[in-house]
């Protein structure tokens, strides 16, 4: 028999293994793509294996088989050029502490989450371009993060509390601690941006959720401010920006801060918003590496108004991007979908201010994505452009991700743990041992 304690040093064990086997592949780049990969495949094996010794968290099981699934597709995406290599080891390890971060107990949790900090700190201040500058506000933002964690560990109530909520608003982003989202979707290297999308709300989400009951009014009312103001933000820079990058990345902002407000209307984190997340991450894991095909083909700075008439010379490209792009505009079947219908229908029994704001914002996210959908699909094609379809691997990728959504729309939500949502019997309810929990704010 297994001893139940070790499971979540196995998993974390299998990826840092491969990492640390990578350099017997450095000289081969072709390789070490393969074995990346292949390490990716055994995690998800891994995870589906040990499931059932783990204890279910109240968000669930699923991210954590999303995280070797998000891992495994970005590295797919990528080229296979000598300048990703350590990006590819670097996603291995970013993976083995993802996944020691979510099976383990809280504080070893929090040692994982440490690391994961100071590994980002070091790639954002090592990593920048002429064209994205490095940010020391994003900088701040984990070096905000890491501080929280430490005092999380160390500091009594009520202090341990506020420092771990504001944690998680740094990892799950929300108005005004999102400048470390912004940060890593755009300066991070390779394939890092497409699976820390995903890594990051699902660490934030994790770490939310015992936090959710406890919330005391006051903190629980600014935090549904700051959600529907990001939500807000989030969805008017999107409309605003040329980059696409940084488009998809208030765009997921916007997202996220939709989850933040049903987190704290409900005062609990479910199945449900761990579909929403992983739905959300995986959509925009799937568009960062449509457009990482694109800036393959035509470089890092290619103006996105420069490429058009993708229907015609790429179609594999054009139907995957068009299904990515109805997904993330939140249509049935499809995760995104299941995962937000799912929220808005256990967050509140009465229709109020913010469910208008929210659904403005899906609205608005439908708007600069189809634009964006359409500027790269249709128009005139260019005799100047050389066009090449999608690659095997980066066929693969993309496959892969719009399958794994379309499951996530139509498997039930319970097969990755049981739904603890609360049934609310007035307008300031709270869920069961949300008083007595909420004490330690007060200590």
């Amino acid at each position: 028999m297994i001893d139940a304690t070790l499971i979540p040093w196995l998993l974390a064990g299998i990826p840092l293994l491969g990492a640390a086997l990578s350099p017997a592949f450095w000289a081969h780049p072709h390789r070490l793509m393969a074995w990346s990969v292949g390490v990716s495949a055994v995690s998800l094996a891994s995870v589906a294996g040990f499931a059932g010794f783990l204890t279910t968290p109240p968000e669930g099981l699923l991210l954590l088989f999303l995280l070797p699934l998000a891992a495994g597709v970005s590295l797919l995406g990528q080229p296979h050029h000598q300048d990703h290599r350590a990006s590819w080891v670097m996603t291995l390890l970013f993976l083995s502490l993802g996944l020691g971060a979510l099976a383990s107990q809280p504080v070893i949790g929090k040692l994982f989450l440490l690391a994961i900090h100071g590994f980002v700190i070091v790639l954002l201040y090592r990593h920048h371009t002429p064209l994205w500058p490095i940010s020391w506000w994003g900088l701040g933002a984990y070096t905000l993060g890491a501080l929280c964690l430490l005092l999380t560990l160390v500091a009594a109530p009520p202090l341990s509390s506020m420092a771990a909520l504001l944690a998680c608003t740094i990892l799950l982003p929300v108005v005004p601690f999102h400048d470390g989202h912004l940060t890593a979707l755009t300066r991070l290297p390779g394939n890092l941006p497409s699976f820390m999308v995903l890594l990051f709300p699902a660490l934030g989400l994790h770490s939310l959720a015992p936090l959710a009951a406890t919330l005391p009014d006051t903190v629980a009312g600014m935090m549904s401010f700051l959600a529907l103001a990001g939500t807000v933000y989030g969805a008017v820079k999107a409309l605003a920006q040329s980059r696409v990058r940084l488009l998809l990345a208030y765009s997921s902002l916007s997202f996220f801060s939709m989850l933040w407000w049903c987190v704290v209307t409900t005062r609990s984190a479910t199945p449900r918003a761990a579909l929403f997340v992983g739905a959300v991450g995986l959509v925009m894991c799937g568009l960062l590496l449509a457009w990482q095909i694109i800036r393959t083909r035509y470089g890092d700075d290619v103006d996105p108004q420069a490429i058009s008439g993708l229907a015609s010379t790429m179609p594999q490209y054009a139907v995957l991007l068009s299904l990515l792009a109805l997904a993330a505009m939140g249509l049935p079947p499809f995760g995104v979908f299941a995962g937000f219908m799912g929220l808005l229908l256990s967050s509140t029994a009465a229709f109020s201010a913010g469910i208008i704001v929210l659904v403005s914002a899906w609205l608005s996210s439908s708007w600069y994505i189809l634009d964006l959908v359409q500027r790269l699909l249709f128009g005139t094609r260019r005799s100047d452009l050389r066009y090449a379809d999608l690659l095997q691997t980066e066929l693969a990728s993309l496959v892969i991700v719009v399958l794994t959504l379309l499951a996530l729309g139509v498997v039930p939500v319970s097969l990755f743990g049981p739904d603890r949502t609360p049934a609310p019997t007035g307008a300031n309810s709270q869920p069961a041992g949300a008083t007595s929990g909420s004490l330690a704010w007060n200590r």
